[in-house]
């Protein structure tokens, strides 16, 4: 009986990943009949196109298709692959071009902060006009002349204004949470900045790296706080270490790291949860990992560490 495939990416997603599985078993273990679920429903894996600014709006979309994943979350902030004051002509142009490369885009990283800036209104009317599904914003900071619970007040207004923007264009905003001394790096910021928005329009873009940076082993908290504001998640991967003397977080591809993938793809699914995945790759890829133009290794290096922690997401989730 012959296999339909009904579009170009279509075919490389299926025939690429079936040959990613003839070396080794390891990786899923369906090879017999008995053991495939047939429940189980696939994470559908965006590449953050931060890691592959060094390419074009088609190559970008060709290569995310070749290499298996399901589409690309695009940046469009400065320093992105499309820049916000061109939004209205470049985030299009840069849509048709990833389709044509045989990709889609449906989620998109900004610097967007609130209703009153004039660009952030345009980036907003514009992704939704082209049909992006969800947007992430920028990262609020502390203002220094003010009570940290002020701010967070502050800002949860913000945010509800811009839900009821995103209720009028049919679209999704998130808050990702993120280590360090902004907004947000502890869970109960962002519930409190959540807290009265239209939850339809704007949630959360959890981060599980962020959140076992922040959380340890309290992360398992934060997600049962915000499991039902979880609009998209990041994935990746970190280890504490020693740098000039000093412990930091250090990037690790996935699975090499501290985060417990396992668990929380389990939590994942005893919540019922299967959001769209942004692939983050922060570890040294000779500047792709910092959104470089132009990157000192070879492409193939860059390309290779992307199909790596695709597959082992892809083996996590299904082992979950």
């Amino acid at each position: 009986m012959p296999i339909n495939f009904t579009t170009r990416r279509d075919f490389i997603k299926k025939t690429s990943l079936f040959a990613g599985f003839l070396p080794s078993y390891s990786l899923f273990p369906f090879h017999k009949k008995e053991s495939i679920n047939k429940d189980f429903q696939p994470l559908s894996i965006n590449v953050f196109s931060k890691h592959l600014q060094f390419l074009d709006y088609q190559m970008t979309g060709q290569m995310a298709a070749e290499m298996g994943f399901d589409g690309v979350d695009l940046t469009v902030r400065p320093k992105g692959h499309v820049l916000p004051e061109e939004v209205e002509i470049g985030l299009p142009k840069a849509i048709q071009q990833i389709n044509k490369g045989g990709s889609n885009c449906e989620m998109i990283t900004t610097s967007i902060e609130n209703v009153n800036r004039p660009l952030d209104v345009n980036i907003i009317k514009a992704a939704a006009k082209a049909g992006i599904k969800y947007y992430r914003t920028g990262w609020f900071k502390y203002p220094k002349d003010q009570p940290m619970i002020d701010a967070l007040d502050m800002y949860r207004n913000q945010i509800d204004d811009l839900g009821n923007l995103n209720k009028e264009n049919g679209i999704i905003g998130c808050y990702q949470n993120h280590a360090g001394k902004n907004v947000g790096a502890s869970f109960w910021e962002i519930q409190k900045i959540l807290e009265t928005v239209n939850s339809d329009f704007f949630g959360t873009q959890y981060d599980i790296r962020h959140a076992t940076v922040e959380g340890g082993n309290s992360w398992e908290n934060g997600l049962q706080l915000l499991y039902s504001k979880i609009k998209v998640i990041v994935l990746k991967d970190f280890k504490w270490g020693k740098v000039n003397g000093k412990w930091k977080p250090i990037n690790v591809p996935i699975g090499e790291g501290m985060v417990d993938f396992d668990k929380y793809f389990k939590l994942l699914k005893k919540y019922n949860l299967n959001p769209p995945v942004s692939l983050h790759l922060e570890y040294d890829l000779g500047g792709a990992e910092k959104g470089k133009s132009k990157i000192t290794v070879d492409k193939k290096v860059v390309f290779d560490a992307m199909k790596k922690d695709l597959k082992a997401i892809q083996k996590l989730w299904q082992e979950a």
